[in-house]
């Protein structure tokens, strides 16, 4: 039996919800600014965000909406979104988070499946919100429904069990599949901040420009949570822009960049970089999909800096993987972050492999979450008995327990760090009229990681691929959407009818 442990020593857990986790390192510096919308320049120091949050908790409470109810947050990044989070989490409600480019069927999904109380959106996005929410109470941020919900302040944080309690509610599509929620706990959010902080080696006084998405997992963990309860701060952006993400990391001497594979390629390629003082810059971190190590050592080269990668996903809360900045490998994926193992699983066998032997990665640890949402049978699949979570990435343990993936056993596409279910797709290609069957598959990019590629057996009249591509998206999400659209006389099916995706794919390269 080959278990593959952390370099690290274990951090302690700490009996904390995930606003106290924060609120400890806030306390000791309230005048700090730690809070900056990046277009307008509004500010929140420390002390203002924590009264702010107390406010809103007690404030939400009074309305209803306190403990044991469901709050979903569907807004761009900016400084009232970590207020509306952490009151959530302040006054022992849940937080689900919703993507801003949802469409209404997308956002009625969500909050019918999370039974949400509650929808804090933006004016921009109240047709949208309207439409998905039905009858659900909506309230946007600007406006004095909004100043209304600052009432009399909680004080303390409202007692939920730390272990159990869902505190928020992010939805994934896990391994294959339409989208869950992803149960995680405030032990959950807790541990892997702080495994993150030491694998990562985060330092207090760290400024970062932060586009990537706070629904996601990534944002809200990595940026938004480790920022303001380690020392650092934030300077939010509503979507990426080039331009912006560059001013800001020069005017804020950025020391560090969390970056996605696309911005990644941008920084090592685009002519815009030159022109902008980034000799602050010691490290460029890439997440969220795979990286080859040609486009780390071209950041680099580059920049003067150290570019590395990690690994996780929403069920890990999410980091497990993180390459060391003072050891660092080119194309590796990580090693372990403290209070966590893994294991390289034969995917015919199920026998337990060694070194450099590849095999499904499989994790344990803290941050493991409590389970999908009213999917029982999809939280069987992924997590064992025995606490292992089987993430459907093939990936191999080097001699010194750096992790590299190398193939991707789960169906689901990357584009550009969001998850794209492939079944997601084709069920909606499915319900088009004069589709009869279909099959979506990830062409490689070298930009976008993936690009979702439909194949697509028609009746007579056949719709065209405009036609098609059109549907697709009146029904879903932008990063959702077909790149292009195969007309095959059927779709290659094994004995039990599974999509042999496989074919598919050796077909796009012939």
């Amino acid at each position: 039996m080959t278990i593959f442990t952390s370099p690290y020593p274990d951090v302690a857990t700490r009996d904390l919800s995930v606003t106290e986790h924060v609120f400890a390192d806030l306390e000791n510096r309230p005048d700090d600014v730690v809070l900056t919308d990046g277009p307008t320049g509004r500010t929140l120091t420390a002390a203002q965000f924590m009264h702010q949050v107390k406010q809103m908790a007690g404030g939400l409470a009074a309305a209803g909406f306190g403990a044991g109810k469901t709050v979903a947050l569907m807004a761009p990044n900016m400084p009232e979104y970590a207020v509306v989070f952490h009151a959530v989490a302040w006054g022992g409600a849940t937080i689900t988070t919703l993507n801003p480019t949802y469409t209404a069927s997308e956002v009625a999904h969500q909050l019918q499946d999370a039974r949400a109380d509650l929808l804090i959106t933006i004016p921009d996005f109240m047709d949208t919100a309207k439409e998905g929410a039905g009858d659900l109470p909506i309230i946007a941020i600007g406006t004095q429904e909004y100043d209304a919900l600052f009432g009399d302040p909680i004080n303390e944080q409202v007692p939920v069990d730390l272990d159990s309690f869902t505190v928020v509610l992010p939805y994934s599509s896990g391994t294959t599949g339409l989208p869950k929620g992803v149960m995680l706990s405030h032990r959950n959010l807790v541990i892997n901040a702080d495994q993150s902080i030491v694998a990562a080696d985060f330092q207090p006084g760290e400024v970062t420009a932060a586009f990537l998405p706070f629904f996601h997992i990534y944002g809200m963990v990595v940026l938004m949570n480790i920022h303001l309860a380690g020392g650092g701060a934030l300077v939010t952006m509503p979507r990426f822009d080039l331009p912006l993400f560059l001013q800001i990391s020069q005017d804020y001497k950025c020391q560090r960049m969390w970056v996605v594979p696309p911005v990644a390629l941008a920084l090592a390629k685009h002519p815009l970089v030159e022109e902008y003082d980034l000799s602050a810059l010691r490290e460029v971190f890439i997440a969220a999909a795979p990286s080859g190590p040609e486009l780390s050592d071209a950041i680099a080269s580059r920049l003067g800096c150290t570019a590395l990668q990690g690994y996780g996903m929403t069920e890990l809360s999410p980091v497990s993987h993180v390459v060391p900045r003072k050891a660092p490998k080119s194309g590796a994926a990580g090693v372990l972050t403290p209070n966590t193992s893994c294991k390289i699983v034969d995917i015919e066998s199920g026998a337990e492999l060694g070194p450099e032997e590849e095999g499904e990665l499989w994790i344990k640890g803290p941050q493991i979450m409590q389970g999908y949402l009213n999917r029982p049978d999809a939280t069987a699949e992924t997590v064992t008995p025995d606490g292992w979570l089987r993430t459907g990435d093939i990936a191999k343990v080097d001699q010194d327990g750096y992790m590299f993936i190398t193939d991707r056993l789960k169906e689901l596409i990357k584009y550009k760090g969001f998850q794209v279910a492939p079944a997601e797709l084709e069920a909606t290609l499915v319900a088009m009229e004069g589709v009869t069957d279909a099959a979506v598959i990830g062409r490689p990019d070298d930009e976008a990681g993936e690009l979702p590629i439909a194949f697509v057996v028609a009746a007579d009249p056949a719709p065209t691929e405009e036609a098609i591509k059109a549907h697709v998206a009146a029904q879903l999400a932008t990063y959702k959407q077909l790149h292009e659209v195969h007309f095959v006389d059927a779709i290659p099916k094994s004995a039990s009818g599974k999509i042999l995706r496989r074919f598919l794919r050796d077909g796009l390269k012939s």
